[in-house]
């Protein structure tokens, strides 16, 4: 973003300006070395990536010269430097901590209040960001970046009218800035769709129904989405504390919101959103669907959305075929005929896969997530995830994970292959 990019620049231009009117007044005999030396090491540090080792050092001459304007900024600005440097490896809580103390030194630096805003918005504290993110727009009215995400916080807490006027004064500071520019259209669309919809809440979620949607129905669905939380939530090992939004749509709107395959049973982007407007009772195929989406929903959180996506298919097929097994006929013709999918290429969006490739693609999918949790356990597979959800690739999370094993992408698949064929040979 613009914003960071701004603010690592300016530590990079702080320090080299800053070692070299300090070097000149050395060489005049006018300062005391000392302090010098141990600015210009640290600062030396944060540029090769060594962030604790230089806090330390300006931390250090800071206690010491605290009336040093030059000496707070350079420690301040080496507490965002190592929150952005945190926050590129979505480690978000350990960033926001150094947003804070940055802060702490800076409590009305606009730049400083906006990444802690920004930082909270992904942790889903919608509170806090709404209130860093409002000061910040205080501050500085005309920053489209604060407008936009202070837009997302709106639009996700549901005042969604808020956020759409948010995004339009973004456009007009930043025209044609192209994320804007899609988030706009998609927002109208489910902003058309949604605000005649009924309301409904559970302990967990929050909940948008079509009208012509029976209440109870309506609110039966909640309940499995509440028993979905608690398997899940158990098994995976976490219950955000941000509630779940959940939209249930006729067909036509589920998709004109989501722009989805006909395929689709339904679809999460941050909301759970179920085609289920047609229906008036719950069904195990339905439980399975829920119990499915709600996997999403930990999955994102637990990776931080850096997972590919037969993974998280397959974590999600795992719990919705526990409430309703299907067989896998799409798989069994694949292993016969040798034309099984190359995981590389399920890494990223199914949406335009034909009916007939992404019942293979989930079933696949499915299938080699059954295998790790047969082979390895569930416990290897959560760790499998906060190793994504540290930035690494799956290859790297993987080979971390099952390092006793010692297995990597290619031996976890080469394995996974070589169980299926004699599976089939006996039978």
């Amino acid at each position: 973003m613009t914003t960071r990019s701004r603010t690592t620049s300016g530590v990079l231009s702080t320090a080299l300006g800053l070692l070299v009117a300090l070097q000149t007044a050395a060489a005049a005999g006018t300062v005391d070395t000392g302090p010098v030396v141990r600015n210009s090491s640290g600062h030396e540090l944060l540029l090769r990536g060594e962030y604790e080792k230089g806090l330390e050092q300006l931390r250090e001459l800071y206690q010491l010269f605290p009336l040093n304007a030059a000496y707070k900024r350079n420690l301040a600005e080496g507490y965002a430097a190592f929150g952005l440097h945190q926050f590129k490896q979505k480690r978000y809580e350990l960033a926001d901590e150094n947003f804070v103390k940055a802060l702490e030194l800076y409590p009305d630096d606009a730049g400083y209040i906006q990444l802690r805003g920004i930082c909270n918005y992904l942790l889903k504290k919608y509170d806090v960001a709404r209130y860093e993110l409002e000061r910040a727009k205080t501050i500085r009215p005309d920053s489209a970046e604060t407008l936009y995400y202070l837009g997302l916080v709106q639009f996700d807490t549901d005042n969604h009218l808020q956020a759409l006027e948010l995004w339009e004064q973004a456009l007009k500071l930043s025209p044609g800035r192209k994320e804007i520019v899609e988030l706009l259209a998609k927002a109208r669309k489910e902003n058309a769709v949604e605000s005649v919809m009924d309301r409904g809440h559970s302990s967990r979620f929050d909940l948008a129904y079509d009208p012509d949607i029976d209440t109870t129905f309506a609110l039966a669905i909640l309940d499995v989405l509440e028993s979905a939380a608690n398997v899940v939530g158990a098994e995976l090992g976490l219950f955000p504390d941000a509630r779940v939004p959940v939209g249930i749509y006729k067909r036509t709107d589920f998709k004109t919101v989501t722009d989805s395959p006909d395929w689709s049973g339904g679809v999460y982007d941050g909301k759970i959103r179920l085609p289920f407007g047609s229906l008036n009772e719950i069904t195990p195929a339905m439980r399975g669907v829920l119990f499915h989406e709600y996997a999403h929903v930990i999955v994102f959180e637990l990776t931080r959305g850096n997972c590919p996506l037969w993974l998280n298919e397959g974590i999600a097929e795992m719990f919705g075929r526990v409430q309703y097994n299907r067989p896998l006929p799409a798989l069994g013709r694949a292993v016969r005929d040798g034309t099984l999918a190359d995981f590389k290429k399920l890494e990223a969006n199914f949406s335009g896969f034909s009916s007939a490739t992404a019942a293979l693609a989930y079933q696949q999918s499915y299938s080699l997530v059954n295998y790790m949790v047969t082979t390895y356990g569930w416990h290897r597979i959560k760790q499998i995830l906060s190793g994504l959800g540290s930035g690494l690739s799956f290859d790297q999370a993987a080979t971390v994970a099952l390092k006793d094993y010692n297995v990597t992408y290619d031996s976890l698949v080469k394995e996974w292959r070589a169980s299926l064929e004699r599976e089939m040979s006996n039978k």
